[in-house]
């Protein structure tokens, strides 16, 4: 099994230097165990296991010969007293320790200090091992915390050649993975646990009868679960890809060639993966159908930020679930976090929004910038934004989205492709349908407001006993006041700061919307 990069030289560089306690953060018991096995062996040392059912025994027990243990040292203070006593090198394994950590357990802190100054210059190491930190101020000094990462590539790479290695000699089992399709399944089954991507490798070949690139939306099937037990972040099932979105052609290409960017080949080309980018623009014109239709041609999850689930009344626990909300982010990755209407999450920080929550709206931005600057994990985020006044300027800066786009209003031929996508959607054959005078008649309409009068014009050809035809979809035109109408000075002021400022979404930038060409 291949070794995580990184963590095996710094959990062998801690053991060496003889630091006493260590806590190891990850689910992967088994894998963390296998880890410390090859140091332990390197090392001339033996290898100790502690769980409440089995007290402290030696790694490798079967459970048959760990019932004959004395099982004393299942009490968490006479093991700690154990790790003391041992004379011989040895590397501790404790399991699940975090429940007797807490501030409140003294007993079990102050033994832990001791425990800390005795292995200090011994060849003992105590490594607890947790599935979050749960280190108490009390302990933070003598605690060394290491987040041991998830499977990298070539963990999976060696998975999967053994999962392969077990079904080839089954002629029920087909297994077609060329070049391209090997690497896209790789790709989406990292951000998974050893375990995780195991089960998942075998499931996909229980439903499909073997592995290839139709396998791939089984593993992001897996990843769903990861996503809904977060709590914070929402999986979307993205089914409109780009041949779903009138226009914004220059948006489009610029996506689509980031499509390429998370493979390995790019990484050797020099390219590193994307940020992501901001979309700002009227309401309506297809920022967040962008966001779903990414997923969708790029084969990732898709994780829908709610800033509703991330406020809580509770103090501290704001920040905390935004660290989760990345962090499990991360763990799925390579994926799309998509933040819709950031202004409303952000918006007003550093005016009077500390002064109404003690500063949680600042600290929880501060650290969305940070994260944004310097994350390294494939995480491309996709931020939309309505209102840019309420925009914080750091938000804004280079280097914390590739780029950032204006999306406008549709122009005639816009408009015209988007009733051609929606009358088509809608189970009619726009070829019976004048587009350009429908197009004509919607200067200044959004996308949403061209739906919109689609559907209504549905519902008055249904009342009526007829099917849908050119004049009732005039008349649903008519009868619909845009926003561009509605909102003209917000709008016309948006159109004023995006100039210079941001890419336009559209290689046709003129606007034909009649409202501008007024003197008001």
């Amino acid at each position: 099994m291949a070794t995580p990069a990184g963590n095996y030289d710094e959990l062998e560089m801690l053991i060496r230097a003889r630091y006493p306690i260590i806590n190891v953060i990850s689910y992967e018991e088994q894998r963390v165990l296998a880890h410390l096995h090859r140091i332990a062996e390197a090392r001339n040392k033996k290898v100790y296991t502690w769980s409440f059912n089995t007290g402290i025994v030696p790694s490798g027990l079967t459970d048959k010969s760990v019932r004959k243990v004395d099982s004393g040292t299942r009490d968490p203070l006479q093991a700690l007293d154990r790790v003391i006593a041992n004379i011989e090198p040895a590397i501790f394994v404790f399991n699940d320790f975090h429940p007797y950590m807490g501030n409140r357990n003294y007993a079990v802190i102050r033994r832990l200090r001791e425990v800390a100054a005795a292995l200090k210059n011994s060849y003992k190491t105590l490594v607890l091992v947790t599935p979050s930190m749960c280190v108490s101020e009390d302990l933070e000094k003598d605690v060394t915390v290491v987040d041991y990462p998830l499977p990298d590539l070539a963990v999976m790479e060696d998975l999967l050649d053994q999962v392969q290695a077990e079904v080839q000699e089954n002629p029920q089992v087909v297994i077609d993975l060329p070049d391209e399709a090997r690497e896209a399944l790789l790709q989406a089954a990292l951000g998974l646990t050893f375990n995780e991507a195991e089960n998942v490798f075998a499931r996909a070949i229980v439903l499909q009868g073997g592995l290839s690139a139709a396998s791939v939306p089984v593993v992001l099937e897996e990843k769903k679960q990861v996503i809904r037990k977060s709590g914070i972040l929402e999986y979307y099932e993205a089914a409109e890809g780009f041949d779903q979105i009138g226009g914004l052609d220059l948006l489009k290409d610029w996506l689509w060639k980031r499509s390429f960017a998370f493979t390995e080949n790019a990484r050797a080309f020099g390219l590193p993966a994307p940020k992501g980018a901001l979309f700002l623009g009227v309401q309506g014109c297809g920022k967040s159908l962008c966001a779903k239709a990414v997923s969708a041609a790029w084969n990732m999850p898709l994780l829908r930020f709610d800033a509703g689930r991330l406020f809580s009344s509770a103090l501290g626990s704001t920040e905390a679930n935004m660290r989760r909300s990345f962090q499990v982010a991360e763990s799925v990755s390579p994926c799309i976090l998509w933040i819709d209407e950031i202004e409303k999450a952000f918006g007003g920080v550093g005016g009077s929004s500390g002064d109404t929550d003690g500063g949680t709206s600042a600290r929880i931005f501060g650290t969305l910038l940070t994260w944004l600057a310097e994350k390294t994990a494939p995480v491309f985020v996709i931020a939309t934004a309505n209102n840019i006044s309420k925009l914080p300027p750091e938000l804004l800066r280079k280097g914390r989205f590739d780029e950032i786009f204006f999306v406008d209003l549709p122009n005639q031929l816009e408009r015209e492709e988007i009733f051609r996508l929606k009358l088509a959607n809608r189970g009619r054959d726009p070829e019976f349908f004048d587009l350009a005078a429908l197009a004509l008649a919607s200067e200044g309409y959004s996308g949403a407001e061209i739906e919109a009068a689609v559907i209504a014009a549905l519902y008055d050809c249904y009342y009526a006993g007829h099917d849908l035809t050119q004049e009732e979809l005039l008349a649903a035109l008519g009868a619909t006041v845009p926003l561009s109408r509605t909102l003209r000075e917000e709008i016309e002021h948006l159109r004023e700061w995006c100039l210079g400022r941001a890419r336009p979404a559209s290689s046709s930038t003129e606007s034909d919307s009649s409202f501008r060409r007024l003197e008001l």
